[in-house]
C-alpha cells in the first residue's frame, strides 16, 4: 500500500471488512478531510479491474449517483492493482429502507430504476456470443451442478421445469453493460435521502433484464423499492414478457445460489434456501411470472415535487393556496392526508379529508365529518402543548383543518426514522415529555372530555426549542363515553380493557390506563411491562402498573391520584 500514489496524504486508514468481494477494502481519510474507498486486488486481475475503472469513468460521466473513479495503477511490489474512489456517505440501502415510510421506499425503488437504465445504455461489445447460446449453456452448468451439490431445495421440480419451459424467451435478447450485482445491498442513501450506486466488481454485459434477477434481495426487504425499481425503470409496469423472463432468470439464480452457498457454511446455506421459498412464494411454484411482492395498484402523485400516495387519482392542487408544499404525511388510516407548507416564511400544518387515502378502508364522507366534528375538540382543548389550531373550511371538495407548524420528531411507529430520533432522548427528558402529556390530559379531564386514540403518533419533541407537542386528538369526546363499537379506535398498546368491551364506560379511569401505557411506552418496551425492562426506579414503575390493572377498581381512580403518586416516586 505504500506505494500507492498520493499515499502519504492518507491520514485515517480503516479496513472494511464486510461484502462477498475478494477485494481488500479500505476507508480512507487524506489530510485534507476527502474521505475516499481504496480497492486492492490480486495483480492477476489487473485487466479486469482496469476495465472496471474505466467503465465507472464512462458511467461517471452520465451523472450516475455513484462512488467517482479518482486514481488506479500497481501497488505493493506489483504483487497488486488498486482502485481509489470517493466515498459515499450515508447507511446501506437495505438498513435505512425499513425506517422510512412506504412513499420515500417507492421514490427510492424509481430512481434506483431510472439509475439502472442510464447503466444499461451502454451498449455491449459487437463481437459479444449470441445471448440464447451463451445463457442457455450457463443454464445448463447450473442446473447440473445444483443435481451434484447434494443439497435440494423443496419444489426445485417446479423450478428446473420453468427453466425448460421458456428458454425460448432467451432468443433475440439485446445485450449492454451490466452493473452485475444490482440491489438495496450494493446502494447507499445519504443522509439528505439520496440514492447511490455503489460496487460494480462484479460487472458484465448481457441481457439488461438478467440484471433484475437480484431483484429478490431488494424485494424482501422492501416490495415497494422492488416495485418502484420495475415502474422506474419502464416508466410505468413492465410488460408481461418482462416479467416471464425475469421469473426465468431468477429461477436459474435460485439454483446456482444454493451450490454457491456451501463453501460459506450451513448459515449461508439456510439463508438461500428461505430464499428459493419465498421466490417459489413469489412466483405461485412458478404458475404466476408476475410476483406478489409487485404492487399493482400502488399510486403516486407529485404535489411542488413531493410524492404522495392515494389510491387513485385526485387532484389537490388547491393545497398550493396555502403555500409551498414541503412534506406530505399519507401513512394515516384515518382518511386524512397531511400537509406541510410555507408561505411568506410561516409554516403550517394542513389536514385534509375528501382524498382517496391509500390505507383508509372507510367511506370518504364519513372521514370529512369525522375531521369536521375536530374543530370543536381543538378549540375547546387549547393548552400550551398542544397543536395549535387556525382555522378549518371545506375546500378541494373535502374538508381541511389549518394549524400552525411545529418543528418535531414523531414518536410514532409509522415514521421509523423521525421514532429513532425520538427515543434517542434521555430519560430526564423523556420525564419532561411524560409530565406534559399528563398535564395536557388533567386540563382534558377538567374541560369535560375523555381522551381516545391517544397513541405515540400523538406525541411530538422539537429538539430545537425543548417542547413537547401533542396532536392527532380527534377522537377526543366529551365525557361520559360509552363504548358502541366493541374494539374502539386505536393502538392496542395504549388501549385499556374496557376499550375492547361493548358497553362498556369511557372515563377518567380509562386515561388513568392510558397515562399508565404511555410510562411503559416512554420508560419500558410497551407491552412488554416486566421490571427488566424498566429504565425508571421501583416506585415509579409501581405507580405505572397499577395504572394499567386489568381491574379498574384496582387503577388510580383519577389523573390527580395518578399524578401525586407519580410526583412522589419522582421525588424518591
Amino acid at each position: 500500500m505504500f506505494d500507492i500514489k498520493n499515499y502519504a496524504m492518507f491520514e485515517n486508514i480503516k479496513w472494511i471488512k464486510k461484502g462477498w468481494s475478494s477485494d481488500k477494502k479500505y476507508y480512507l481519510e487524506t489530510v485534507m478531510g476527502e474521505k475516499r474507498l481504496l480497492r486492492i486486488s490480486d495483480i492477476s486481475e489487473y485487466d479486469q479491474k482496469n476495465h472496471e475503472f474505466e467503465m465507472m469513468k464512462r458511467l461517471a460521466t452520465c451523472d450516475i449517483p455513484m462512488s467517482q473513479p479518482i486514481d488506479f495503477g500497481i501497488c505493493d511490489n506489483g504483487k497488486s492493482v488498486y482502485s481509489l474512489f470517493s466515498w459515499c456517505d450515508g447507511e446501506d440501502a437495505d438498513i435505512m429502507l425499513p425506517k422510512m415510510t412506504e412513499t420515500e421506499q417507492y421514490e427510492l425503488g424509481v430512481k434506483s430504476g431510472q439509475i439502472l437504465r442510464e447503466i444499461h445504455s451502454i451498449p455491449a461489445p459487437e463481437n459479444q456470443e449470441q445471448w440464447a447460446t451463451h445463457f442457455n449453456r450457463k443454464a445448463d452448468d447450473k442446473i447440473q451442478k445444483y443435481n451434484d451439490c447434494g443439497i435440494k431445495i423443496a419444489g426445485d421440480d417446479n423450478i428446473i421445469a420453468y427453466i425448460e419451459a421458456n428458454r425460448h424467451l432467451l432468443e433475440e435478447r439485446p445485450q449492454c453493460f451490466q452493473h452485475g450485482d444490482f440491489h438495496v445491498g450494493n446502494m447507499i442513501i445519504s443522509p439528505e435521502g439520496e440514492l447511490n450506486v455503489i460496487d460494480f466488481n462484479r460487472n458484465d454485459y448481457g441481457d439488461p433484464w438478467e440484471e433484475f434477477n437480484r431483484i429478490v434481495w431488494s424485494a424482501a426487504v422492501s416490495p415497494h423499492f422492488a416495485t418502484g425499481q420495475l415502474n422506474g425503470y419502464f416508466n410505468g409496469r413492465p410488460p408481461v414478457q418482462f416479467f416471464k423472463l425475469v421469473a426465468f432468470y431468477i429461477s436459474s439464480n435460485t439454483l446456482s445460489s444454493i451450490y454457491w452457498a456451501i463453501p460459506f457454511g450451513e448459515k449461508d446455506v439456510t439463508v438461500m434456501k428461505n430464499q428459493a421459498n419465498d421466490v417459489l412464494t413469489w412466483f405461485d411454484g412458478m404458475n404466476n411470472p408476475t410476483p406478489t411482492w409487485y404492487l399493482e395498484d400502488f399510486y403516486i402523485q407529485y404535489i411542488n415535487n413531493i410524492p404522495y400516495k392515494l389510491k387513485t387519482p385526485f387532484d389537490m392542487s388547491f393545497i398550493e393556496q396555502y403555500g409551498k408544499v414541503f412534506k406530505v404525511y399519507d401513512d394515516q388510516d384515518s382518511g386524512n392526508i397531511c400537509f406541510g407548507v410555507e408561505r411568506d416564511e410561516k409554516r403550517y400544518f394542513i389536514k385534509f379529508a375528501g382524498a382517496p387515502t391509500e390505507q383508509y378502508s372507510g367511506k370518504l364522507e364519513d372521514a370529512i365529518k369525522r375531521l369536521k366534528s375536530t374543530v370543536s375538540i381543538y378549540q375547546n382543548l387549547v393548552h400550551p402543548n398542544l397543536i395549535k389550531f387556525i382555522k378549518a373550511e371545506e375546500v378541494g371538495g373535502g374538508f381541511a383543518t389549518i394549524f400552525e407548524w411545529t418543528d418535531g420528531e414523531c414518536m410514532g411507529r409509522m415514521y421509523p426514522l423521525s421514532r429513532e430520533k425520538f427515543l434517542q432522548m434521555p430519560d430526564n427528558t423523556r420525564l419532561e415529555v411524560f409530565n406534559d402529556i399528563l398535564s395536557f390530559h388533567n386540563h382534558v379531564i377538567k374541560q369535560g372530555y375523555v381522551a381516545i386514540d391517544f397513541y405515540d403518533g400523538s406525541i411530538m419533541y422539537d429538539f430545537g426549542v425543548g417542547r413537547t407537542i401533542i396532536c392527532d386528538i380527534d377522537f377526543y369526546s366529551k365525557s361520559p363515553y360509552i363504548n358502541t363499537t366493541g374494539r374502539m379506535w386505536g393502538s392496542s398498546i395504549f388501549m385499556s380493557p374496557e376499550e375492547f368491551t361493548l358497553g362498556a364506560a369511557i372515563d377518567e379511569i380509562t386515561n388513568v390506563y392510558l397515562m399508565g401505557a404511555t410510562a411503559f411506552a416512554l420508560f419500558g418496551m410497551g407491552q412488554d411491562r416486566s421490571i427488566e425492562k424498566w429504565r425508571l426506579n421501583d416506585q415509579l414503575y409501581k405507580v405505572a402498573l397499577k395504572a394499567v390493572n386489568v381491574d379498574r377498581k384496582n387503577r388510580q381512580q383519577s389523573l390527580a391520584q395518578f399524578e401525586s403518586e407519580w410526583k412522589t416516586a419522582c421525588d424518591n
